[in-house]
């Protein structure tokens, strides 16, 4: 459904100048997939609207019934009775007008918004990585709120007035001379020109508005997110200015939209005076030179009631109906973006068995102006490790983001079991990877809920057995809430050291083919790096794995490592050939030894803060 949406958006894209009205065509398909529904309120938008027209129609009668000049003096009764019951019926039609298409408006936001949510996920890392959440979590709300108010007002509010226009203008055609008519189509042509124009001029305000108002949002939770940040540096006023100075923005803005809507209304009022006051005086003349009665008076009176109330009521709904769109334009407009990372038409599935990992030649740029892997080849046979090494910035954890297919390589080929996993479907391919990466975000959630992550359907033994694998049950049994306790945003109530046995935890949960280590202990102090370092060992039994690392005394088991440098493989083998070439590695190694040693002289190593929590 996702990938259709994102089709229609594309086909129904206008060249510059279209408008907003292109998202139109998109909710079509809903309204078509619950037809009898719409058919039905339609129905009852008809009977509530003649029943509507009826209402002066029969007070017409009942006045001129009750004129001594033209009949007796007599209760009419049955037509009191017939006004009483029109005047419940359009009430009644236009209530069940509301219920029958209540779930056409549910669904299809519903429908939109899973279709926007699943789409987001399918986009590439690239995406995520440009894109600043608090700003499009703002875009998806109003998108999808704007989605209903769209539909109830396209639906109840034009096509009604539509409707009521030409009943009435039937009406005065019949009941009176041409110029009743002619200053009705004069008054409601020149009103809804107004309103058009006005509006149009008042979009690009509330656009502009849109955008300031995402601006402040995504300072704001962007902030909110790196709230120790703010703290290690004592920056809360500064970030404090920051927001407001969105908020002044946004503040000049919604000011003057709602001074062009004074405007709006006060011109709307003017248009339906003016023509109310000829019509008005054309019929009292009427009534003067006894061409027309009184009732005509009042039907007149009352046919300008029922066509100016809602005619006014159709400017505010245009307004909502062009804000709506304008909100809607920019949740299609993610709706809109590339794929950048596809299945191909034929994916298949990966073989069942173990997996062989194989790197032919690979060379990859996240910028095409800067290649950041040349060539790159080697081989992980089946449940063996091969660690890759190198000083920052060599490409290492660009290996594993490869791995994965968050991007495609620009040349060569990635293989696991012979296939390339560019012919493999992508959840295929990353059912059988699990990661611990260096730093873990956990969603602030549950402890059991951030393990259980791993594998969704895994019943509460299997989630607690794997907490056990990694060496945290019993930290975890020692809480208040044992694993029903919160790790707040982020993960940031644990420490360091917690958050990775939890990440281990959740990796063994998933019990993968394919194991990726990405500096997992790199941000751990010495003592917690080897407590961590038996359990990662541990979970590496039996499957294949890649251990990204810095420290190579993680990686003396390996049984290869390969020397990363500025994207290229400069020397590969196992822990002792590798010092005994006497290369980039063992310099690597002597230097880290050297470090090691100047700690030692120091004294222990101090507990980090997190590790104190």
């Amino acid at each position: 459904m996702t990938a259709e949406l994102a089709r229609r958006a594309a086909a129904s894209r206008e060249p510059a100048g279209g408008g907003d009205w292109r998202v139109v065509p998109m909710l079509l398909p809903y309204l078509w997939e619950y037809k009898w529904r719409v058919v039905i309120a339609l129905l009852f938008l008809v009977a509530a609207k003649l029943a509507n027209v009826g209402v002066p129609l029969v007070l017409k009668d009942i006045v001129d019934s009750l004129d001594s000049r033209q009949a007796a003096l007599v209760l009419p009764l049955a037509l009191l009775v017939a006004y009483g019951a029109l005047r419940l019926a359009a009430a009644l039609f236009a209530e069940l007008r509301d219920l029958v298409f209540v779930p056409v408006t549910q669904r299809a936001t519903r429908r939109i918004a899973l279709a926007v949510f699943r789409h987001l996920h399918a986009l590439s890392l690239r995406f995520h990585l440009d894109r600043q959440t608090g700003g499009m979590s703002r875009d998806i709300e109003r998108g999808t709120r704007g989605i209903s108010t769209l539909l109830s007002f396209m639906l109840f509010s034009i096509i009604p007035v539509a409707l009521e226009f030409m009943l009435i203008a039937a009406v005065l055609f019949a009941k009176f001379d041409w110029r009743f008519v002619a200053i009705t189509i004069a008054a409601v042509v020149v009103y809804i020109a107004f309103t058009v124009g006005i509006t149009e001029w008042r979009t690009a305000i509330r656009k502009k508005a849109n955008e300031l108002d995402s601006r402040a949002n995504t300072r704001a939770v962007d902030s909110l997110l790196n709230y120790e940040t703010v703290k290690y540096f004592n920056n809360e006023e500064y970030e404090a200015g920051r927001y407001d100075d969105s908020l002044q923005r946004y503040e000049v803005m919604a000011v003057r939209n709602e001074a062009s809507l004074g405007l709006l209304n006060v011109g709307q009022a003017a248009i339906i005076a003016v023509a109310a006051t000829l019509l008005l005086i054309l019929c009292a003349q009427g009534v003067v030179e006894r061409e027309l009665s009184l009732g005509d008076l009042v039907l007149v009176n009352g046919l300008l009631i029922q066509l100016y109330i809602p005619l006014n009521f159709l400017g505010m709904a245009y307004r909502e109906i062009k804000q709506a769109m304008i909100d809607m334009e920019r949740m299609f407009g993610l709706l809109e973006q590339h794929r950048e990372v596809d299945d191909v038409p034929d994916a298949r599935d990966l073989p069942e068995g173990p997996a062989a990992v194989r790197f032919e030649n690979v060379d990859f740029g996240y910028d095409p102006r800067r290649q950041i892997l040349h060539g790159m080849d080697f081989e992980i046979p089946p449940a063996a490790k091969v660690a890759v090494v190198g000083a920052s910035g060599a490409g290492k954890s660009t290996l594993a983001r490869l791995l994965y297919r968050f991007y495609d390589v620009s040349g060569g080929a990635i293989r696991i079991s012979g296939v390339d996993i560019r012919q493999l479907r992508q959840a295929s391919l990353r059912g059988v990877i699990a990661i611990v990466p260096q730093d873990t975000v956990l969603f602030n959630d549950t402890i059991y809920y951030n393990i259980g992550y791993g594998r969704p359907s895994a019943t509460r033994e299997e989630v607690i057995a794997a907490a056990r694998a990694a060496h945290i049950h019993d930290f975890i049994s020692g809480l208040p809430d044992g694993y029903g306790a919160m790790v707040g945003e982020r993960g940031l109530k644990l420490s360091g050291g917690e958050k990775q046995r939890v990440a281990i935890a959740r990796a063994i949960l998933k019990n993968p083919r394919i194991m990726i280590f990405d500096e997992a202990t790199s941000a751990l102090d010495s003592r917690t790096e080897q407590a961590i370092q038996k359990e990662l060992n541990a979970v590496a039994q039996g499957r294949t794995t890649l251990v990204i690392a810095h420290r190579l005394s993680t990686v003396m088991d390996a049984d290869e490592i390969l020397v990363l440098d500025r994207g290229r493989i400069v020397e590969r083998g196992r822990h002792a050939g590798l010092l005994a070439q006497g290369g980039v590695y063992a310099q690597m190694w002597a230097l880290q030894q050297q470090e090691k040693r100047e700690r030692a002289r120091r004294g222990p190593d101090a507990v980090s803060p997190a590790a104190k929590r």
